[in-house]
């Protein structure tokens, strides 16, 4: 699925380059400069991992981390930093970071951190099931009784974000957050379009998603279909 990132870089030259490869690889990528307006981004946006440069004007990388863990925000964090120190990476791991790369990193070894951080958020898990249908969440594969199901990449987010909540409510926002950015905003209606598409191809399958009025979406159990 797309994977939002919050990347938080004060370079211009090498947050312009992440945000354009780490696009260009299917993530959704929101750049920011500077600390306060990650912490305005953090406040306002669900992230599925952040990317975070510890050196920041306005607030560090490190108070930044100890205000998101202070309001029990578990996003993963993945601390980008050219300090290669010991204490420093002790002190960004106390402090709430999941993972550490030091400056200068290959893009490849970058991605690999993220996905490495994905599965982990979501119990390490890279293939889901749900009844009869299957997803791969690396590949951006959808199968059901092992014949490949065409979706977009959007719908097979929406669909991996209700599997992964099943047989909880998933508001609106949330799913329009998880497959949109900033670049490209998703609108509560263009989630309703992809749910009304999910249901029509899915629906020969068992599977069944309800919509909760006023809140959003539940992908009930494959029992109850």
């Amino acid at each position: 699925m797309p994977l939002r990132i919050l990347l938080v870089e004060d370079d211009d030259v090498l947050r312009c380059t992440l945000t354009q490869a780490l696009t260009a690889n299917g993530y959704s990528v929101d750049p920011v400069s500077d600390g306060l307006s990650a912490e305005f981004a953090l406040s306002t946006t669900d992230y599925g991992i952040v990317v975070l440069d510890l050196g920041l004007p306005g607030l560090d990388g490190i108070e930044i981390l100890r205000r998101l863990r202070q309001s029990k925000n578990r996003t993963p964090v993945l601390v980008l930093t050219a300090r290669a120190g010991i204490d420093d990476r002790v002190r960004g791991l106390q402090a709430g970071a999941d993972d550490y790369l030091v400056k200068p990193f290959a893009l490849p070894e970058l991605e690999a951190r993220i996905e490495a951080l994905r599965r982990r958020a979501n119990g390490g898990l890279s293939h889901l099931m749900h009844g009869r249908i299957a997803v791969d969440v690396d590949k951006h594969i959808v199968t059901a009784d092992g014949e490949r199901i065409d979706l977009t990449r959007r719908e097979m987010a929406i669909l991996t974000v209700l599997i992964l909540r099943v047989g909880n409510v998933v508001v609106k926002r949330r799913l329009a957050q998880q497959i949109g950015s900033w670049e490209d905003e998703v609108s509560i209606g263009t989630v309703e379009v992809y749910i009304h598409r999910l249901r029509k191809r899915l629906a020969p399958f068992g599977v069944q998603i309800k919509t909760i009025h006023g809140l959003g979406y539940l992908l009930e159990e494959p029992d109850a279909a």
